[in-house]
């Protein structure tokens, strides 16, 4: 009832929730915190490009995440990396959502960001939470962590080359909840065919292209069995599509303990929402923590890329002691695809040599190295490399391009 309302309030009014929301008198007349449970196709706007560099918006977030926008930006200054920064700053402490509003429009109009985790200080039910409200408004409907081990790390578990695929925008992330009587609090878990599809179908086309040979679907039909029994049969019925590629499934619990234990049975792992939350950061531990891995959100028409596993790391913010390396992968992920693969290829190999060969490590990696030691580290083989090499692919790498 509470959502049928809500839709036909902001239906009359023909103005977006958001408006709806800013004129209420009072939060207490809307129940749930997002517009809908069932995300709209959104429609793309030409993407900001001029003379050959794109135009990005650049999320800085919380805790470490200015920080290490500044480490991306000294990069792409040395590698000459044609891309300018949108900054938009968001505020963790806001009571309204203007500038979330406005971190969307900026997106909409780049069609591509790199963020750092933003924290949503607010209580209030009208103020969205900033990450989920990211993905779900510019319909970002997959999450992609690449998860695989760094050879110069230091890890319980060698060998790692795991692929998480997660639906990004519903499930217990749908952010519907209200308070049926006092003291008795429901929170819908949304779980749809449709989207369930494109995840599933993403997931199988990814591992075509990348000649992956097992997908396995995380689940807990066993006991929500309208919910991930959907999911789930959903992803059986799309495994039928690709006989080249085996299936199988996992109940979430035994998954983990699965991961602990025997790790490389996994190759590509695709889930709903809270599990993807779950499974990331259980894999990024095996691999050397939240520092190391990058994660890719991509709807139909934006990607956002941003570290693996989203937290702010605030504890350890100024203290020059935070690990820059998920952030610059984050930030070669972008560049690959925008279709700059030489500046991306450059940074990855410095960034390779840096941990694999150099060991220069964070504290979180057991070394002593600061941030700063990573990122000279990583300009100093950029610099060797273009030093080298003014040709790349019959295109001149102007030596003046690098400050």
């Amino acid at each position: 009832m509470a959502l049928r309302l809500w839709l036909r309030k902001s239906s009359a009014l023909n103005t977006s929730p958001f408006a709806v929301l800013r004129k209420a008198s009072t939060l207490s007349d809307f129940e749930i915190q997002h517009k809908t449970p069932l995300q709209k196709r959104v429609s793309g706007i030409p993407k900001a490009l001029y003379g050959g560099r794109h135009t990005v918006t650049m999320l800085p977030g919380s805790g470490i995440g200015p920080e290490m926008m500044n480490y991306v930006k000294e990069v792409f200054r040395y590698a000459g990396v044609p891309v300018d920064f949108e900054d938009v700053q968001m505020d963790a402490t806001a009571e309204s959502n203007e500038d979330l509003e406005y971190a969307i429009t900026s997106i909409r109009r780049n069609g591509v960001a790199i963020k750092g985790n933003v924290e949503t200080g607010s209580m209030r039910r009208g103020v969205f939470s900033r990450n989920v409200a990211l993905r779900n408004e510019l319909d970002l409907y997959v999450n992609v962590l690449n998860c695989k081990s760094y050879p110069g790390v230091s890890a319980r578990q060698q060998g790692i080359d795991i692929v998480i695929i997660r639906q990004n925008t519903e499930g217990e992330y749908a952010m519907l909840e209200h308070e049926s009587v006092d003291g008795v609090v429901e929170s819908m878990k949304v779980v749809t065919s449709e989207n369930s599809e494109r995840v599933a179908r993403y997931a199988f086309e990814y591992a075509k292209r990348a000649g992956r040979r097992k997908i396995t679907t995380i689940h807990k039909a066993n006991i929500m069995k309208l919910s991930d029994g959907l999911f789930l049969e959903t992803s059986r019925k799309v495994a039928k599509e690709y006989p080249e590629i085996e299936h199988n499934d996992m109940i979430i619990d035994n998954c983990c303990m699965q991961l602990v234990s025997k790790p490389h049975q996994f190759d590509v792992m695709v889930m709903t929402n809270l599990y993807g939350t779950i499974v990331s950061n259980v894999v990024c531990g095996l691999v050397g923590g939240a520092g190391l891995l990058s994660g890719k959100n991509y709807g139909d028409h934006y990607a956002v890329f941003e570290p693996g596993t989203r937290n702010t790391g605030t504890s350890i913010a100024g203290k020059n002691i935070a690990n820059p390396i998920a952030m610059l992968n984050a930030a070669v992920d972008m560049l690959e695809h925008l279709g700059h693969k030489y500046h991306a290829e450059i940074i990855y190999d410095a960034i390779e040599k840096t941990i694999n060969e150099d060991r220069i490590h964070t504290p979180d990696l057991g070394g002593q190295a600061t941030s700063i030691d990573v990122v000279q580290n990583i300009i100093k083989h950029l610099q060797q490399k273009t030093r080298t090499s003014n040709w790349h692919g019959g295109q001149a790498l102007k030596e003046d391009a690098i400050v």
